[in-house]
């Protein structure tokens, strides 16, 4: 049993970590601009975030997933509008012959960035219950050591794929000359930029605004 849950967090985390969103555009755009490691512990971040969020949706903590659901409108606000900011900070860097060295401040604020974007979006605790759902995985609710499993194996699954696609990059980013990776900027900044704008078309003040519906 304990190593079943394990190998299923594993295989949800990877499963999840897989999709590129705003948040895989930007670890990526920092791994080729800013170096691998960077762009490393801003996946690190959204795999701790996904851990997290896999262990409340098995255990069933209602006062986090609660807290997340009534708040979800200052929530989505705050991560579309930072969304939107680092877009923007992308969009009109210039690229520069070397890459800046990564100081522990700069990798502990890239870690920070992505967990807070990753775990403060409701959806990712509510994609978590569907996953569930769909892969029959039980209620763990009270079950403290088989969720520990279960968020360790999800969190090694996310940070499996960070840590491949990173070592791509390391190997990838020498072929990038300056010019492309100012492109590599604008349109990275412009993708997120756009993601920031839809989650804030979400807010229901916004839909009703522009007549919006989703």
């Amino acid at each position: 049993m304990t190593a079943y849950l394990i190998i299923q967090g594993v295989l949800i985390g990877f499963v999840v970590a897989v999709p590129v969103g705003p948040l895989g555009i930007l670890c990526i755009n920092r791994a080729l601009a800013t170096g691998a490691l960077c762009g490393l512990f801003s996946g690190l971040g959204v795999a701790t975030a996904d851990a997290l969020a896999a262990s409340i949706a098995a255990l069933g903590i209602s006062f986090v997933s609660g807290f997340l659901t009534e708040h979800q409108i200052i929530l989505r606000l705050a991560g579309g509008v930072f969304l939107c900011y680092l877009g923007w900070q992308i969009y009109r860097t210039k690229p520069k012959a070397a890459p800046a060295p990564s100081r522990v401040n700069g990798l502990l604020n890239a870690y920070g960035t992505t967990f807070f974007l990753t775990f403060s979006n409701p959806v990712t605790i509510i994609s978590f219950i569907a996953i569930y759902a769909g892969w029959h995985v039980p209620s763990l609710q009270g079950r403290y050591f088989a969720a520990a499993l279960l968020t360790f194996g999800v969190f090694i699954g996310s940070a499996l794929w960070w840590v491949g696609l990173f070592i791509g990059m390391t190997a990838f980013r020498d072929k990038f000359s300056l010019d492309a990776l100012g492109w590599v900027h604008r349109v990275s900044g412009v993708l997120i930029v756009g993601f920031g704008i839809a989650v804030l078309l979400t807010l229901s003040p916004l839909k009703q605004a522009f007549g919006i519906q989703f």
